[in-house]
């Protein structure tokens, strides 16, 4: 005989073992594979670190080289730091070769590691190459991982100081979406809030973060999943397989909402129009481009958008612009071969030095 209803156990009290059962099966095969990998990467079987430490630990040793703190913009180039191809002056400028004869006031070159001239020598960065095209001293302040917003702020500290007859302020579309951040690679940095006080119409950036904390220990900024799954070995591959180690290796602090950064961008383009008519040199604001532009058409047309739009809010305040997208098509029907890896090479910096070169009225171009 059947028993009545009421004496049969609830349908759903075997729920609770199931679903226990099933994550202990899928945590005994995800230790599986974590042994199995490790064991066919020998070296790795008797040695666990934590991946994402370790990494920024790496990246900050070698920052504490490179760089020096500055309660301004974050950090400077160090000066008198020098590695093969590599010079940085006294000043803390990089070097763009021996000044041309004359005192002619300079060419001031600001932006990020483009301007700098990361995977090239000091002679074959764009603002050497300038100073070889025109016979006019160029002042190469350009810093690697550099937002917007510190271009600006770097472009307003050394006007005042070198007394430039020209500042080339270059830029790429990721420099706008670094204006949304707190900290970047593990270093902390100024950014600006908009002062929404009175008419939306008339909002300002606001100067935040300053002085800027010192960096961080990289232990002490690690999430819950990177404080864990950070020692796996599993995830580090699978993440590196995915080309996604770049975000979870690093150290980032968001303060405004995706997007936000176009608008406090477009906005400082008023402080370097300011910067023009207080310091009386020519503002030139130039585009560069990523390399992965060449590869993923929808990356492109975002980056274009974003560069279209910060390009649109500099000629409305009186600069002078310069967008390279259609050059570096012109010149090169492959542009990908422009660069070395992720910054432009020899004859890529010798492209936009010649633009810059000609919308400055060099007579060569």
């Amino acid at each position: 005989m059947n028993k009545p209803d009421a004496q049969r156990p609830p349908s759903g009290s075997h729920i609770g073992p199931r679903i226990l059962l099933v994550l202990v099966a899928i945590l005994v095969s995800l230790g599986v594979l974590e042994l199995g990998l490790r064991t066919w990467f020998w070296g790795y079987l008797f040695t666990w670190p934590n991946f994402v430490r370790e990494a920024r630990t790496v990246l900050t040793e070698g920052d504490a080289g490179r760089y020096v703190h500055d309660d301004r913009l974050g950090y400077l180039p160090r000066p008198g730091y020098a590695a093969p191809g590599l010079t940085i002056e006294a000043d803390g400028l990089r070097s763009t070769g021996a000044p041309p004869p004359g005192a002619a006031a300079p060419i001031l070159a600001v932006g990020d590691s483009f301007t700098f001239g990361a995977e090239v020598g000091d002679l074959e960065t764009w603002p050497a190459l300038l100073q070889q095209i025109t016979g006019r001293r160029v002042l190469n302040a350009g810093v690697s991982g550099y937002g917007f917003d510190q271009i600006v702020l770097r472009a307003e500290a050394l006007a005042p100081r070198y007394k430039p007859e020209a500042i080339v302020v270059a830029f790429i579309a990721d420099d706008i979406r670094r204006t949304e951040m707190r900290r970047l690679w593990s270093a902390d940095k100024p950014y600006f809030d908009l002062d929404k006080s009175g008419d939306l119409d008339k909002e300002t950036p606001v100067l935040r973060n300053v002085p800027v904390p010192p960096r961080a220990d990289p232990g002490t900024t690690l999430s819950f999943w990177q404080r864990t799954l950070g020692y796996s070995f599993l995830v580090d591959f699978v993440l590196r397989r995915l080309d996604q180690l770049h975000e979870w290796y690093g150290d980032h602090l968001r303060v405004h909402p995706e997007g936000a950064g176009e608008r406090i961008a477009c906005l400082l383009t008023g402080r370097l129009a300011g910067l023009q008519r207080a310091s009386g040199a020519r503002v030139l604001v130039v585009a560069e481009y990523d390399p992965v532009v060449w590869d993923h058409p929808k990356f492109a047309a975002e980056q274009r958008r974003m560069t279209e739009g910060l390009l649109a809010c500099a000629r409305a305040n009186g600069l002078a612009t310069i967008d390279s997208f259609d050059a570096l098509i012109a010149r090169n029907d492959k542009p990908r071969d422009l660069y070395v890896q992720w910054h432009m090479n020899a004859a890529g910096n010798r492209l936009i030095a010649g633009l810059v070169a000609k919308a400055l009225g060099d007579k060569s171009h």
